[in-house]
């Protein structure tokens, strides 16, 4: 697993004035410890990272299986708890795997750059000063890929939406002619959220992964929802005893996994007609 450098921080720090960053609204204070909460968004204590120089980010690789990408807001929270759980059943079927919360990362918004030439969208991508080229390069390392994400309006979270809009580089090698990077590989969707619209969450991650080529695994979403009659404060109790919820984690995990030891990608190499927008 793969961890952001500013994951790592220690409560004995002999250093008393250490600058703590809330990785969800960006709010800074100095103190030897990061506040029990953020004054500022109401996150928790787990959501705040030691500050430290800007670093581009950059993949090593390293080769592994299976990407899991963590699309909330909030790394530590209930979406989290969700990946947690995956990691838990890729570690038990010794499945190697490399985890990312987005909110640790520098992800610009789209360019458009298709929308003035399409030639203009390019991969590598025309914007190589965030993080997300990385990111684009363990797409095309990764034999699958399984992502979490909270319910936003109906839809993804707006972290998540950035992410998979800057996918549009890769999407568009089909455009232009050019070999792909992701068709046949393998995506499994995992969503929580206090009330109504899962399915079309999900729904709406698969489509980004199906223009690139990703094929779903059967039985390949699991979602949990708690409800709107209840306090919001109380979803996490509810999602970290509901033993459904890991069940169904589970069993994506198992099937994303079955379907990428068969190999599709490599029984599908050269026989796809890329059908995209």
């Amino acid at each position: 697993m793969s961890l952001s450098p500013l994951e790592k921080k220690t409560s004995t720090h002999p250093d008393p004035a250490l600058t703590w960053k809330c990785s969800v609204c960006g709010f800074i204070i100095t103190r030897e410890e990061p506040p029990k909460g953020c004054p500022k968004c109401g996150s928790s204590s787990a959501e705040f990272l030691l500050m430290k120089p800007y670093e581009q980010f950059t993949y090593d690789g390293e080769k592994f299986d299976i990407l899991l990408i963590n699309g909330s807001p909030h790394r530590a929270n209930n979406t989290g708890y969700l990946l947690d759980r995956a990691e838990d059943a890729l570690r038990s079927k010794g499945v190697s795997y490399r985890r990312y919360n987005l909110n640790e990362y520098t992800l610009d918004q789209c360019w458009c750059c298709y929308s003035m030439k399409a030639e203009f969208c390019t991969y590598p991508c025309r914007n190589a000063e965030d993080d997300m080229p990385a990111f684009h390069k363990l797409l095309a390392a990764s034999k699958a890929v399984i992502v979490a994400c909270p319910i936003n309006w109906n839809t993804m979270s707006a972290r998540l939406k950035v992410f998979l809009d800057r996918t549009t580089c890769m999407q568009n090698l089909f455009h232009l002619k050019k070999p792909g990077l992701t068709e046949g590989k393998i995506v499994g969707i995992l969503v929580c959220g206090h009330e109504d619209g899962a399915i079309k969450t999900a729904m709406d991650i698969n489509l980004h992964f199906q223009q690139m080529g990703f094929v779903m695994a059967p039985f390949g979403i699991a979602f949990r929802t708690h409800g709107a009659q209840f306090n919001s404060k109380t979803d996490a109790e509810f999602f970290r005893n509901d033993e459904l919820l890991v069940t169904q984690i589970n069993g994506v995990v198992n099937n994303v996994i079955a379907l990428m030891q068969i190999d599709i990608e490599s029984q599908l190499k050269g026989k796809l007609v890329p059908v995209s927008e």
